[in-house]
């Protein structure tokens, strides 16, 4: 059982990679299913990274635009482990930055979480072509939003 699996259950996981493969028709499972773990992954990272601003590769990225249309998965999975993680996209090819992504995969490995590196390096060398047309850095608004505190009285 992958890591990515064990923090989905398998229903919404299977779901989820269907997403990814419909958006991607020529996109085998078994890849589909990594794309997914990482993005998952990197979610969970990014939900509990205040001030970190953590970004994906492109291929992590679009896991994580098919875990975003699973609405109340995807808002779960935030608010379980830290807060919302809103999505800018945007895309300028210029906009690779390797620190921020080894941060981001620092991140996510003290986690304890193992990273598939392949999936995570830069724009040229991903092992598939995927839909998403997103590349994030910095400047991009990826950072979680705190925990509704509830009323105030």
């Amino acid at each position: 059982m992958s890591q990515g699996t064990a923090l989905l259950p398998d229903e919404d996981r299977a779901g989820v990679v269907k997403t990814v493969m419909d958006n991607n028709p020529d996109m085998d499972e078994t890849m589909a299913g990594r794309i997914v773990d990482e993005a998952t992954k990197f979610v969970i990272a990014a939900s509990c990274s205040a001030g970190k601003n953590p970004t994906p590769s492109r291929i992590v990225d679009e896991g994580w635009h098919a875990l975003i249309l699973h609405t109340y998965l995807y808002s779960s999975l935030c608010t379980r482990r830290g807060g919302y993680v809103h999505h800018t996209p945007g895309y300028n090819p210029r906009n690779y930055d390797a620190e921020i992504l080894e941060r981001t995969k620092t991140r996510t490995a003290e986690l304890g979480f193992d990273v598939d590196s392949e999936l995570w390096g830069p724009p040229g060398s991903d092992p598939v072509v995927v839909a998403a047309k997103c590349q994030h850095t910095e400047e991009c608004a990826i950072m979680p939003m705190p925990p509704d505190p509830g009323p105030t009285e």
